[in-house]
Formats: structure tokens, sequence, C-alpha cells
């Protein structure tokens, strides 16, 4: 059977009308509970939720905006919220949702992808595998594996691209990975399951969210230690600096029972919580505008993206998008 014919239809809602200057830009989200994803056109204030036929955890677009890939674990009819099988990486053509271009075999618990700067190889992380997998989008293949710590989840490339550094959640560590040579060649001890990392601009600096402490880890990566670490809200998980460095967002996302739903902003020259934004409960993935001027927020429990003003630290705007939203991610035009 072909995927376009098991393909849910597409819907296409208005989003309540910005009442801000909103960036030129879209942006995409994972909405792991209801299998589908969103995009939200800034600059237009529509929201477009197509489902999918995984439950997706998160998404990426290619630097040439070319593609979003969408990573996921496929869903049973009956068991909502529950997934069983191989997991996928489905690769979309930015400008043709209806479905995907191609679809590829992620492994066991396919969590995170990103790609590299040509936009040429895709990362996955297989956490029930302890895998990274590589593939190749112009290939279509997987061409490769790195072995990483116990239950790697978010990943990130450095600023210059040479580097991959992994959030191993059960080894209490991060893996430190050469991308030229597909090797890991550190691993760093972090402290209690961390979810996500990220860097500063100019990748001098790696944060990490230690989800297992309520804190953020700084790392210095020339010494690949970690330096310190500083208190934000409960079970913080995605974390992105501002392109001048100046401040981290740290999205808070508690617990199912009792969800947080605040964003820490950190100054990092000063290693301290400079604002504490409401954003919306479940606090998860955070992306921020190509110019800085705003930062993103997916929602989990409500189902919502805030748009936040990075200079006021005030939410401008919040849509809705699909149920349960987990990555985020920002294409610029």
């Amino acid at each position: 059977m072909s995927y376009i014919k098991r393909f849910v239809m597409t819907s296409l809602v208005l989003a309540a009308q910005l009442t801000f200057a909103a960036p030129i830009g879209t942006l995409y989200t994972a909405n792991e509970r209801e299998g589908s994803i969103s995009q939200v056109q800034l600059d237009r204030g529509t929201v477009r939720t197509v489902k999918v036929e995984v439950a997706p955890h998160n998404v990426q677009v290619s630097p040439d905006g070319r593609w979003l890939l969408v990573v996921g674990m496929p869903q049973r009819a009956g068991h909502e919220g529950h997934s069983t099988g191989t997991g996928q990486l489905l690769v979309f053509r930015t400008d043709a949702l209806a479905e995907p271009a191609f679809v590829l075999a992620a492994g066991a618990h396919p969590a995170h992808v990103v790609t590299d700067l040509a936009g040429k190889r895709a990362f996955v992380t297989d956490s029930a595998s302890d895998l990274v997998r590589v593939f190749d989008l112009e290939k279509r293949q997987e061409v490769g594996q790195i072995g990483t710590g116990r239950f790697p989840h978010g990943l990130r490339l450095s600023p210059d691209g040479s580097t991959l550094y992994v959030a191993d959640l059960k080894a209490d560590a991060v893996s430190v990975i050469d991308v030229a040579t597909l090797k890991e060649t550190a691993r760093i001890p972090v402290g209690k399951a961390p979810a996500q990392v990220g860097f500063a601009p100019d990748g001098k600096q790696a944060y990490v969210s230690l989800s297992g402490e309520n804190k953020l880890g700084l790392i210095d990566t020339a010494t690949r230690r970690l330096v310190t670490k500083i208190a934000v809200g409960r079970m913080p998980i995605q974390m992105y600096a501002t392109p001048d460095g100046k401040q981290v967002y740290v999205a808070n996302q508690g617990s199912a029972k009792l969800p947080d739903q605040r964003v820490s902003v950190i100054d990092p020259a000063s290693r301290k919580v400079v604002a504490t934004i409401n954003s919306g409960k479940g606090a998860h993935g955070v992306v921020v505008s190509n110019d800085g001027a705003y930062a993103f927020v997916s929602n989990l429990e409500d189902g919502t993206v805030s748009i936040i003003d990075t200079a006021t630290h005030q939410v401008v705007a919040r849509p809705q998008v699909g149920a349960g939203p987990n990555g985020i991610s920002f294409q610029q035009p």
C-alpha cells in the first residue's frame, strides 16, 4: 500500500491575526500526541496541520530550506499515544507537505534529527540502540552508525559544522562526535538525565539541559569539561541561544501530572537567570529567529507555540498547533 493512500488529509486553519511585527519565516512543530506536523507561516498568521503516519518527536529544516526532516515511531490504530515497530525518518519538501518525498527506516527509537551544514547528511539519535544513525539525503540511504552513551536523545551541530554534541540521557553524559570521521572522540560527564544540548554562536560554549537536576550545564568546548550548572525550572528540555550569544532560552517542561510553564532566560556572561517567562504548560522545544528578535517555544500540554519578544521578554502571540508539540524548527526565507 502506498504512503499516499494511508495519509490523513491536510487541514488548514487560520490563526488569530498577529498584532506584532512578525518575522518573515515559518515554524514547524512535531505534534507527537496526534501524529501530525504543523506549519506556522508567521508573516501570514496561518497554521497548517498535516497528519503523518508516525508519532513525530522532532523536526528540523535543512539549512537551504528545501527539506523538512521528521523523526518518530509509527502509530498503531486503537493505541492512542503508543507506537510500535521500526522508527522512521520522513523527509518532506517544505513546499509540498501533502506527503513525504521519501521515508527511511531510522532504528528502534529515533528521537532527534539534525543535518550537516550542507544539508546533505542527516544525523538521527536512535535511543534504544545507543547510536547516532547517519543518512545520505542525496542517495536516500543510511551510510553509517556511531556509538554513544546510553539512550542518546537530543543532539546539535556545532556552529562550524565540525562536531556533534549528543545528550546521553541515561549515561549522564554528552557524547562528542567528529563529523568528518563519524567517530565519538570524547564523552563528557555532565549530571543527571541530560535531554538536549545547544551551542553559543561562537562555539566556545555548549549547553546541556539536566532534566534530572532542574539545571542547565555550561560546557567549555575547548577543554570539553562541564564548568558550571545554573538552576532553572522543573525538568528543562530544550535550550537555544540568541545570535549575539547574550541570552539562552531554556524551556522547562515539568512532569505530565505537574507541568511547568516557565522559560528561563540566562545571561551566559554572568551565569544567572535574568528573566522568567510564562510560556504555556509543558514548555518543551525552543528555537530563535535568525535576527534574534523572537524566541519560539512549543508548549506540550497546551498544544500551542509561544512567540516571545527577546527585547521585552513578553509573549506576543500564542498560536494553536497540533496536540502535544515537541520539537520545533524555524525556516528563514
